[in-house]
């Protein structure tokens, strides 16, 4: 029994807490006694793995690796896979390709099949070391053939002088096949063998050192005996096999003959047989193909033609009848002979066949379709009542006669509205407003110029020279223009003869451009109706791309050799590849073929120091895409909105913005510019950032004013604006100076543009008040995919009289 005056804790009793041993896994295996939850969960058992089952791990996984990269190594070449497709191109104009490509044919147990399609391609089947080869020469000074080129290329075989190297051509060339992704490459030597040993040796040191720039880990090989080609194809055949992320996605193909049928409507467009081996991924007849510089176009049809580089001696003979059958276009019996022959692999299925459309077909009465509700029509009326004017009219006249008698007010305001509209097409070239007084006088000298020039020069060499010194005036303005946008950025000049805030109707101001909202689908052009937008772009490239590594794709296989018809292709096409030009096809991923606002980040090219404006015509190679586009520069930032830049700055990184065919990145683009000579000059290189038409690009107008009467925080300004109306016009927006005040405008003076200011602190007399306006800009739709061939880059021999005194 309990004492009855026993103690009992208080409300403050120590309370310890409790021990919690059942967090970590120690604890909780003990207690559990061997039990198994219900739920399995994989993700965690897999972090759950002990040091050993994930050494084990990791090495299996590095063995998987290591098979695939063998298994496509040994592939390549092979019977079961295509050829080893050899590039060859010229760095200088004294390398000899004919004797170069007479020591690769000479190779020991290797037959040569000699390529019909282009003037110096060969093929080399090796039956002892069960390799084939394809050596493709690319036509000397043909920029859009070499890059081309080497987008399907597995290996580039560049040929160097042994003196020189490689002169200014083969320097340009080399700029832009680094820029575009190079593949696997070599390096070799001809000649040079009519040196002294001893100069032979020197200039050997000499080209060493100068191609440790450019390539740090080559090695070069000389090309001047048997033995010396049999070393350089070994190397070929072993050598790693560099990847370019666009072709490796897409299924590609180097024609190697090709066969033109014209329709009955029309000679002029038809079906155009190609055949080669395809490469990268699996081609399905349903998909679309581009032709490198022709367009998008459909397949209806996939055939499988013996294949004319087999590895196999007893098919040669019958191979060889049909590869000959294929060349000889004109001779009716041996195209039915090779029909005979030809197994039809796949036709396409109209119900799954990609479609060709490029555009939205907008409807003009879309959003008009709807009745205005009872709160809209009383809220017409009563802007109607509000609108109610009182106008003199003569005796007599009726209402309807009323309505149409304007006061000189409102005609006045519809003309500056009919100028604003014109002048605010005319703001697009850029900083005309900053230079136009300039721009006045040198263009009354050059009529001056020109004059005086027409009256005293009678021969051709004078209008000439005439000529080149017009784009020099041309050019030195456009330095002006772009040493004024470093100077004065953004600035303009207050038009005297139209008020400000028609001028400057379609700017607004903004408190800050970082942190201010822009709704991205406000005021869009009528453009935007035609284009196609995705609601998410990364997740549709990522789904795409994980569908492209893990399900298989029905259709023709990498390695296989076949015919695909293609349609409704213009015979342009054809002749192109008669003249010698690479034909070459790659299939388009889903909506590839549809168009929509395409950013690319890029810098420019160190080479190239001439002033670019924004909304010039510029040539654009894309991944395997050229076409000509007027784009838009803009600033590369994080933020939700992008400031136009003017011009193509040389000190930064910059997004260009076009309307284009969708492409999904990662995509190398080169940007080159057209002379007046029709030469291509590299002026930037950059990859595709994305693929988003809300990415909102913001042009600033800077208006400038020059404080009068400076008191403590209040100072006069006058200069910025001409007329009482555009003070009260632009009053709500924030001013600044290039000193670092920030201040508002209180109230007009006068009636000619004078203002009281308000600012954060006392002005200095030389500082500037400036006003920010905003307005968003698009890029115009000039999208072009048919591109002019290039004149021949002009090559420099300046090496060659050198050479010839140490010869001597």
């Amino acid at each position: 029994m309990a004492a009855v005056g026993a103690h009992r804790p208080g409300p403050l009793k120590q309370q310890n807490k409790a021990h919690k041993g059942g967090k970590h896994s120690g604890s909780s295996q003990r207690r559990a006694g061997g039990r198994v939850p219900v739920k399995a969960q994989p993700r965690r058992r897999l972090r759950d793995l002990n040091r050993v089952d994930r050494r084990h791990q990791a090495l299996q996984l590095r063995r998987q690796r290591k098979e695939a990269v063998l298994a496509e190594k040994r592939s390549l070449g092979s019977r079961d896979g295509p050829p080893h497709l050899v590039v060859v191109v010229v760095l200088h104009s004294r390398a000899a390709t004919h004797d170069t490509l007479r020591l690769l044919q000479s190779h020991d147990s290797a037959l040569v099949r000699v390529d019909e399609g282009r003037a110096g391609g060969f093929a080399l089947l090796c039956t002892r070391l069960k390799q084939r080869w394809r050596f493709v020469p690319a036509q000397a000074g043909d920029l859009h053939a070499v890059l081309d080129l080497a987008k399907v290329a597995d290996s580039l075989l560049f040929l160097l002088d042994p003196v020189d190297g490689w002169d200014s051509a083969g320097e340009h060339c080399l700029s832009c096949l680094f820029a575009q992704g190079l593949p696997s490459y070599a390096l070799a030597v001809p000649g040079g063998t009519d040196l002294p040993p001893k100069k032979r040796i020197d200039a050997r040191k000499k080209l060493s050192k100068s191609i440790e720039k450019r390539f740090p880990e080559a090695k070069l090989f000389p090309l001047n005996t048997e033995q010396e080609s049999s070393l350089l194809l070994r190397h070929l055949s072993s050598q790693k096999q560099r990847h370019l992320a666009f072709r490796d996605r897409r299924s590609h193909l180097l024609a190697h003959a090709a066969e033109f049928v014209p329709s009955q409507d029309s000679e002029l467009v038809g079906t155009l047989k190609v055949s080669g081996f395809v490469r990268g991924q699996t081609l399905n007849v349903n998909s679309l193909v581009h032709i490198v510089g022709h367009g998008d176009f459909q397949v209806s049809q996939v055939d499988a033609p013996p294949d004319p580089f087999s590895l196999n001696p007893h098919v040669v003979k019958g191979q060889k009848r049909s590869q000959d059958m294929e060349v000889q276009d004109d001779s009716g019996n041996g195209a039915d002979e090779m029909e005979e022959d030809v197994k039809v692999l796949m036709k396409a299925d109209p119900s799954k066949q990609e479609s060709l459309q490029s555009e939205v077909v907008p409807d003009p009465m879309e959003g008009e379709q709807t009745w205005p509700t009872e709160e809209e029509l009383q809220e017409a009326e009563d802007s109607l009542k509000a609108n109610r004017r009182v106008v003199k009219v003569p005796k007599g006249t009726s209402k309807y006669q009323a309505a149409w008698i304007v006061d000189d007010g409102e005609e006045g305001s519809e003309k500056d509205d009919d100028d604003d509209a014109e002048d605010d097409d005319m703001d697009d070239d850029l900083m005309e407003e900053a230079v136009s007084q300039e721009g006045e006088s040198s263009e009354e000298e050059a009529g001056e110029e020109e004059s005086e020039t027409m009256t005293v020069s009678e021969c051709l060499r004078d209008d000439q020279y005439d000529e080149k010194m017009e784009e020099d005036e041309q050019m030195l303005e456009r330095y002006k223009q772009e040493r004024m946008d470093e100077m004065f950025p953004d600035e303009v000049d207050t038009p005297r003869d139209v008020p400000a805030r028609v001028r400057f109707q379609k700017y607004r101001g903004l408190k800050s451009f970082r942190t201010s909202p822009w709704d991205p689908k406000e005021n869009l052009p009528r453009d935007y109706a035609r284009i196609f937008q995705f609601q998410d772009f990364s997740r549709t490239r990522k789904n795409l791309f994980r569908q492209i590594e893990k399900e298989e794709t029905e259709g023709a296989s990498v390695g296989w050799y076949v015919t695909l018809h293609v349609c409704n292709v213009p015979v342009s096409v054809m002749e192109s590849f008669k003249e010698g030009k690479p034909l070459i096809l790659f299939s388009l991923l889903p909506h590839e073929q549809k168009m929509s606002v395409l950013n690319f980040l890029v810098r420019r090219h160190p080479g190239n120091s001439e002033p670019v404006r924004a909304k010039e015509e510029l040539i654009f190679h894309c991944g395997f895409r050229r076409f000509r586009a007027s784009p838009l520069f803009s600033q590369h930032t994080s933020a939700d909105k992008h400031k136009l830049e003017r011009f193509l700055r040389p000190d930064a990184a910059l997004v260009v913005t076009v309307y284009a065919p969708i492409t999904f990145p990662p995509a190398s683009v080169l940007l080159f510019k057209q002379r007046s000579n029709g030469m291509h000059d590299l002026i930037a290189t950059g990859s595709l950032l994305s693929v988003d038409p809300d990415r909102i690009v913001i042009k600033r107008l800077v208006l400038s004013g020059h404080p009068f009467k400076i008191f403590t925080k209040t100072a006069v300004v006058r200069y910025m604006f001409f007329n009482r109306e555009d003070v009260m016009w632009f009053k709500p927006v924030e001013l600044r100076t290039k000193w670092g005040r920030r201040g508002h405008i209180k109230e007009p003076l006068g009636t000619h543009g004078h203002m009281k200011c308000h600012f954060d602190g006392q002005l200095k007399s030389q500082d500037t008040v400036l006003l920010n306006l905003y307005k968003r800009v698009f890029p115009k739709w000039t999208y072009d995919p048919h591109v002019p061939e290039p004149v021949p880059w002009v090559r420099s021999e300046s090496a060659l009289p050198e050479r010839e005194v140490e010869m001597e």
